[in-house]
């Protein structure tokens, strides 16, 4: 049998291929049968580019149906997909294509000649825009070279451990790791949630996540895929579209800033969402204010769950049963989770410990990083996540911390040691260290705390608008403090602890 997920994508559309797949928020339709001769039409382009089998796809594109075509279009061609935020600046890009060696970069007609230099410098051997270049010369436009492709294609036979897609995550010291994720990783992610949250074909998605994220694209565009599900295509999130979208969608999924925007508006009620069935929450905590608030206000919990990159998703509150603020819920089934000690010992109900988790959903390695990937698994297996956390007796997980410092602004995950190691090449800094604070909007705010050399002029503005030159707004810290020294313990370790109480 092929593992390839696209077949299993293909082997539950609806009978009716005519019916809409993608609806956009500008009113274009996009059949099952569209999708079907779309994905043939790239993935035959792809084939006739010669790759070498497990070939990298790099992906910097703004979301459309045509982007989630390529995606499915590279898995269906049997190549790797690498989907990479748009939000990433030049220097951030070019690592991610030294150390994937993409042969294909697609990317934004307007970032064409500088992606294009970078890929080429990089070894990448081809460059493609999702639609035309702005000037109209050599566009390389992806579309136009498939339309002439035949619009059938027999999808690659791929094994379960086969990779599917390169997802980078950074890390606490370094640079950012790719996480391999294989065709049965999500596929059985996919299964899983499926039952979990009771996806039916009949359901509508209201799709208003990005496509570079594990939330939007292997949990919201694979639930609604799997179930032969109509999506609504917003190109981003926007509080008076979705409220103007909710009536006609049974399905929404978000970060907890999206419930928080909603909820900001006085005429979000009941009435809005009187068709929706489920609101889903991950990427980041949701605040326990927001929950009850949003229950309040919709007439139904929000259904909070956790996952990562490595992993897709590893736990969820029921579908059916009790919601509980503040918690992850239980884990999925299929999938180990245990809290233990700094020993390797099981904490007791209640205590809190870190997070490790096993299942066929847990990610290959880090792409080239066979040191670091024994180093992120137990002798029997389990993979540690990094997080903090603690079962309370019913079997519900609360996420407490994060060992590793992690910043979640907005559902985007911030490495500390990243921005640090930039503030710290600024001229006239002595040294920084970068934290998060809570945030009503983003969760969480970076913010940074800086020493200065003495003499240094350095002020917030020069500081935060050199660092939006380099690295995605994201990363960017939305306050500045300077201060004569850091707070440090006996062994001279910066205390964050004490500057998130400072700054909170």
């Amino acid at each position: 049998m092929n593992a390839n997920l696209y077949a299993l994508f293909a082997s539950r559309f609806p009978a009716d291929r005519d019916a809409c797949c993608i609806e956009t928020h500008d009113g274009h339709y996009y059949s099952w049968n569209d999708l079907e001769r779309a994905t043939a039409k790239i993935a035959n382009l792809l084939a006739s580019l010669g790759l070498e089998p497990g070939s990298r796809v790099a992906v910097q594109v703004e979301k459309s149906p045509e982007a989630l075509m390529l995606y499915l279009a590279t898995i269906r061609a049997g190549l790797v997909y690498l989907p990479l935020n748009t939000a990433y600046r030049q220097e951030e890009i070019a690592y991610f294509l030294a150390d994937a060696e993409p042969a294909v970069m697609v990317c934004s007609p307007q970032n064409f000649g500088w992606i294009a230099q970078s890929a080429f410098k990089s070894g990448t051997r081809h460059v493609f825009t999702l639609g035309e270049v702005q000037d109209g010369r050599n566009s390389g436009s992806l579309l136009d070279r498939a339309a002439h492709q035949p619009d059938e294609f027999e999808t690659v036979p791929r094994a379960d451990d086969d990779l599917a897609a390169i997802l980078y995550t950074s890390g606490t010291t370094g640079r950012s790791k790719g996480a391999m994720l294989t065709h049965r990783n999500l596929a059985s992610n996919a299964q899983v949630l499926h039952a979990t949250w009771r996806w039916q074909q009949d359901d509508v998605l209201l799709h208003a996540l990005p496509l570079f994220h594990v939330h939007g694209l292997f949990v919201a565009s694979h639930g609604a895929l799997y179930s032969g599900s109509k999506m609504i295509f917003l190109p981003r999130f926007d509080a008076a579209q979705v409220m103007a979208q909710l009536a006609r969608a049974s399905v929404f999924m978000g970060v907890p800033t999206y419930y928080v925007r909603l909820l900001a508006d006085p005429s979000f009620g009941r009435e809005t969402c009187r068709n929706i069935r489920l609101f889903i929450s991950g990427s980041a905590p949701l605040l326990s204010e927001t929950f009850k608030e949003f229950h309040e206000r919709a007439g139904m919990p929000i259904l909070e769950r956790y996952g990562m990159s490595e992993t897709v998703m590893l736990t969820s509150n029921p579908y059916d049963g009790e919601r509980r603020a503040g918690t992850v819920g239980l884990p999925l089934e299929g999938v180990q989770v245990r809290v233990v000690d700094a020993e390797g010992a099981s904490c007791g109900v209640g205590e809190i410990g870190d997070i490790q988790v096993k299942g066929p959903n847990v990610f290959q390695g880090y792409w080239r990083m066979p040191a670091k990937t024994a180093e992120e698994f137990t002798d029997d297996g389990y993979f540690k996540t990094g997080d903090v956390g603690r079962f309370d007796a019913d079997g519900y997980l609360s996420i407490v911390g994060r060992s590793k410092d992690l910043i979640i602004s907005g559902g985007y995950n911030v490495y500390p040691k990243e921005i640090e190691s930039l503030i710290d090449e600024l001229e006239g800094v002595a040294e920084s260290a970068v934290i998060g604070v809570p945030h009503a909007d983003f969760g969480e705010a970076v913010n940074a705390v800086i020493v200065l050399r003495p003499g240094a002029q350095l002020d917030e503005a020069g500081v935060i608008g050199q660092l939006k030159a380099r690295i995605a707004n994201f990363k960017v810290p939305k306050r500045i403090f300077f201060v004569s020294e850091l707070p440090r313990n006996a062994m001279g370790k910066v205390q964050k602890n004490l500057l998130r109480q400072q700054y909170a």
